[in-house]
């Protein structure tokens, strides 16, 4: 008995412990299956997560949070879309949403007028004829010829044929005088006030060539632009005397403090036919700005792209460039006419 009672008092004992046994064992399986589900989904996420990556495919953009570079052009924003659409395989719809592009701008199909191809031609021969204009000017060009246009269609055309546009000036600064006050003396009618300077280039052989320039500010008018090698006080005074009797005499003649200008016997010729000298004050050229303006133009348009073998074919080249920009050329001072364009009444 007391053996049988042992051994069932064993036998239950054993049973306890092996129960207890096998709860341990099944604790210690379950946490090693959950670790090793712990491990295999993170694995199985990070593959998920590579091959959705590497999934092509193409989702809807935030405008706001990837600040998309703006397309200016109508011919960009067709293009952005036909590549979306083709490279994505995504609808026009949506590639238009994505992009922020209007569908109807989208589909509208340029309407092409009938003198497309001639008004093309011609500004393509301007912008050819001068090189130094930009599409405004070559505007000009075309109403003086009668032509009514828009300066966005030849802006268009101009953009479309690859035309180059030339820098733009360097803004200059008003004319003051030392003491801060603007400078009163304002061409207010034909020969008013005329401004004369001297321009310089190089021949071929590398001898200098000087310019005497003279305007009439009022009109915008080139009254002579003649080159010679060298200048003295009696040369100045042929070519002024010669202008006074073409054009009539000046009521001012602005110029700077050259020794051609302030020599004794121009200041005592220029007095005897009526003329007040206006110089401007030492070191300050923008004080003689209608002058200098129309040096820039010369030398920009057309002394920067002219090769002058001898004094002889710097003249004839002269006298062609300065009968276009009197008589072709538009100035944005006289709203796009040429200054002899204009017909002014008789004094």
């Amino acid at each position: 008995m007391l053996a049988g009672q042992d051994g069932h008092g064993g036998g239950a004992g054993s049973r306890d412990h092996g129960d207890d046994v096998l709860s341990l064992a099944e604790g210690i399986r379950r946490d090693e299956h959950n670790g090793r589900s712990e491990a295999e989904a993170i694995g199985e996420r990070e593959r998920s997560a590579e091959k959705i990556s590497s999934r092509p495919k193409f989702r809807h953009i935030d405008i706001e949070r990837r600040k998309l570079k703006k397309l200016l052009s109508p011919a960009k924003r067709r293009a952005a879309v036909e590549y979306v659409t083709g490279k994505h395989k995504v609808t026009e719809r949506r590639a238009c949403g994505v992009l922020g592009i209007n569908r109807t701008a989208h589909r509208y199909k340029p309407i092409m007028l009938s003198d497309e191809d001639e008004v093309r031609r011609a500004v393509i021969e301007l912008a050819t004829n001068y090189g130094r204009a930009g599409y405004r000017q070559v505007t000009h060009m075309l109403r003086n010829k009668g032509i009514v246009i828009n300066h966005k269609r030849v802006e268009r055309i101009w953009r479309e044929e690859g035309l180059k546009v030339p820098k733009k000036q360097v803004k200059k600064r008003r004319i003051w005088l030392n003491d801060g006050s603007c400078v009163r003396l304002r061409p207010e009618r034909p020969n008013h006030v005329w401004s004369y300077d001297f321009v310089e280039d190089r021949t071929m052989d590398g001898r200098k060539l000087r310019w005497l320039n003279v305007i009439d500010e009022y009109r915008h008018l080139c009254l002579t632009s003649t080159p010679r090698r060298s200048w003295r006080n009696n040369d100045v005074i042929e070519v002024l005397a010669d202008l006074m009797m073409r054009h009539g005499t000046p009521e001012y003649l602005r110029s700077d403090n050259g020794s051609e200008f302030t020599a004794k016997k121009v200041r005592g010729w220029l007095q005897t036919a009526g003329v007040i000298t206006a110089y401007i004050e030492p070191g300050s050229p923008w004080e003689n700005g209608y002058c200098e303006s129309f040096n820039s133009r010369m030398r920009y348009e057309f002394l920067d792209g002219e090769l002058f073998g001898n004094l002889y074919e710097a003249q004839v080249l002269t006298k062609g460039w300065v009968k276009e920009y009197n008589e072709v050329r538009p100035h944005s001072a006289l709203h796009g006419k040429a200054p002899q364009m204009i017909i002014y009444p008789a004094a």
